[in-house]
């Protein structure tokens, strides 16, 4: 009986910080040079595949209403609020880190090869954009 209580103490204190080593939930984006939040971003999980959203625009003096209008795609003249950035990222087998997905970048209207590495126990999560051999990561800070 000891045992089993041990095993579940041992479960129920580990389950947060599991949940927590996953891309899902809401991210605070930081701008590379500055360090300023830049906007809110939700991923979700949605079978195994992880999108995410823009909820909200953080930078200071940006425009709320602003739209995507550097964007090639479908998110063209599409509100950057609500805006899906991410795409079809999935967990690599065996490994916290999602990938395959894609990231696009509503300042250039360009999309990169999308990497998610949750680090620091899950309350950051770097983002690594690439093309090719080039790009760069991002950490982002993790609000719920």
């Amino acid at each position: 009986m000891k045992q089993a209580l041990a095993a579940l103490f041992f479960v129920v204190l580990g389950a947060p910080a599991m949940a927590q080593m996953t891309p899902v939930g809401v991210w605070k984006s930081l701008d590379d040079k500055t360090g300023a939040p830049k906007s809110q971003v939700r991923i979700s999980d949605h079978g195994g595949v992880l999108n995410g959203q823009v909820e909200r625009v953080l930078r200071e003096g940006a425009d709320p209403l602003a739209v995507c209008d550097k964007c090639t795609d479908d998110r063209k003249g599409k509100s950057i609020v609500g805006l899906e950035i991410i795409r079809g990222a999935k967990q690599a087998e065996g490994k916290t880190v999602w990938e395959d997905g894609k990231i696009l970048d509503p300042e250039n209207g360009k999309t990169y090869t999308l990497r998610l590495t949750p680090v620091e126990g899950g309350s950051k999560l770097e983002v690594r954009g690439s093309i090719g051999p080039f790009g760069r990561t991002q950490t982002w800070v993790r609000v719920q």
